[in-house]
């Protein structure tokens, strides 16, 4: 009897489809077709493998209310940042169809040699190994500075996203593309180590976990090949004693709800100086009261369930365990009596370090509140985490929050006066144990190609 994978819709807790694993045989034709494919498409020329994004990118927009409406019913996502996060993935795909080209010119350098250059040649089969927070996202970020450099995809998505992963390949064919540019793999986590071993993949991308990368990076490093590791995050936002309280509360909000707060760069623990404190605290608190949350079919909800019960759960424990060590509960930290896997704003004050809400990053709408007595209190406090994926400062006097962001806070994206987030025009992952190697910009596009010396005598 075949092994299946089912989908369950967070919101009610019942069934959506079933999905059979992949067995062996078609996981080596993937491979084959993969590598392959490969060799067509790398002697494309960047103009030809650029027409392709772009078609994809139309096909997106052209499905984006059956996507939406498929990553609601997976992953329980707020049916308008679904949207959103569709038209992020079309913006993307054009952006590399536009740029890519330029990125990977050749490079002329100067030397003792009639020619000399630098070049940048496609390194083959890529694995992307993509969790369920961003079903589409993760994945197109991935796959647009990949596919133009003129390598191709081999995808293992989060099993809870298999309708959205198969979604993503027949797209993909949609617009174009070669059948085997991207496929996916639906098979198990427990065959991802074979699957690196194999001589055919040249490469892994991964955003998930600290613990999976950890994993992924041995597999890996044992068979000598690159990846790229976008993990785990708990973003300080630094509220300074001159911030605008109006929009430090937005921003705080605003940013600690994305995605109903499962997302890696959500801001996760909020460091604010003394003086500023009680203020803050109040006016956060009584936003996060007010935020809706229920169906996330329904516009209104602003936070929909989180993607699995057993998530959920053990969003609570920690919450509970930090209640227990002296964090103070000022709003939710309840699991809602009905079906569903859903849990309310959240808001812990007087966290210090040893809790969870401190050292562990919070996957869901739990936000952390820690009191700082000055500026430079509230730096080591922002920095006092194994974690170093993105982080704010919210400061009327920009040029000093600038230079806190540039200098001071340990992190890969840091931002001044808004919540942390993606962009394709600029590079993307973290420090410390949230991973390591960019994605986006010009730099998530070098990062799988064989950066090559060319010396002509």
């Amino acid at each position: 009897m075949s092994q299946q994978i089912t989908s369950i819709n967070p919101a009610t807790g019942k069934e959506i489809a079933s999905y059979e694993i992949y067995d062996e045989k078609k996981v080596e034709n993937s491979l084959k077709t993969a590598r392959k494919i490969f060799e067509e498409w790398r002697q494309l020329p960047f103009s030809k493998r650029a027409v392709v994004l772009k078609n994809i990118a139309k096909e997106i927009r052209k499905e984006k209310h059956r996507l939406v409406k498929l990553a609601v019913l997976e992953m329980g996502k707020p049916i308008q940042q679904g949207y959103y996060e569709v038209e992020k993935c079309a913006a993307t795909l054009e952006f590399y169809a536009t740029n890519g080209a330029k990125f990977l010119a050749n490079e002329i350098v100067k030397t003792d040699a009639r020619k000399s250059y630098v070049s940048y040649q496609p390194m083959g089969v890529v694995l992307a190994i993509m969790p369920w927070n961003f079903p589409y996202w993760q994945v197109f970020r991935a796959f647009a500075p990949t596919v133009m450099a003129g390598n191709v995809m081999i995808l293992k998505h989060a099993s809870n996203v298999s309708g959205c992963a198969l979604a993503i390949e027949k797209i993909i064919l949609k617009g174009g593309a070669p059948k085997g540019l991207l496929q996916t793999l639906l098979i198990p986590s427990s065959r991802v180590e074979k699957l690196i071993d194999d001589p055919r993949i040249a490469a892994v991308t991964l955003t998930g976990s600290t613990a999976a990368g950890s994993k992924v990076a041995e597999a890996a490093g044992r068979n000598l090949k690159k990846q790229v590791l976008e993990l785990g995050g708990s973003d300080a936002y630094v509220i300074l004693e001159d911030a605008d309280m109006d929009i430090a509360v937005e921003i705080a909000v605003r940013g600690r709800l994305v995605n109903s707060g499962q997302s890696c760069i959500a801001a996760k623990r909020f460091v604010v100086v003394k003086s500023v404190y009680k203020e803050f605290e109040k006016r956060f608190t009584e936003q996060m009261k007010k935020a809706t949350w229920g169906d996330p079919m329904d516009e209104k909800s602003r936070i929909g369930p989180m993607a699995r019960t057993d998530l959920r759960d053990q969003l609570h424990e920690q919450v509970l365990k930090s209640i227990e060590k002296g964090a103070k509960l000022l709003c939710g930290g309840f699991i809602p009596d009905g079906p569903g896997a859903y849990y309310p704003p959240t808001v812990l004050t007087k966290v210090k370090k040893g809790m969870p809400a401190y050292d562990d990053e919070l996957f869901g709408p739990v936000a952390a509140i820690i009191e700082a007595k000055d500026e430079k209190d509230a730096m080591r406090i922002a920095n006092d985490s194994i974690y170093g994926l993105g982080g704010g400062i919210i400061s009327k006097n920009r040029a000093r929050a600038e230079k806190l962001a540039a200098e001071e806070l340990q992190a890969g994206s840091c931002f001044v006066n808004d919540f942390v987030h993606s962009d394709p025009h600029l590079p993307f992952g973290g420090t410390k144990q949230s991973g390591y190697g960019r994605e986006l910009g010009s730099f998530g596009i070098h990062e799988f190609v064989n950066i090559k010396t060319v010396y002509v005598k």
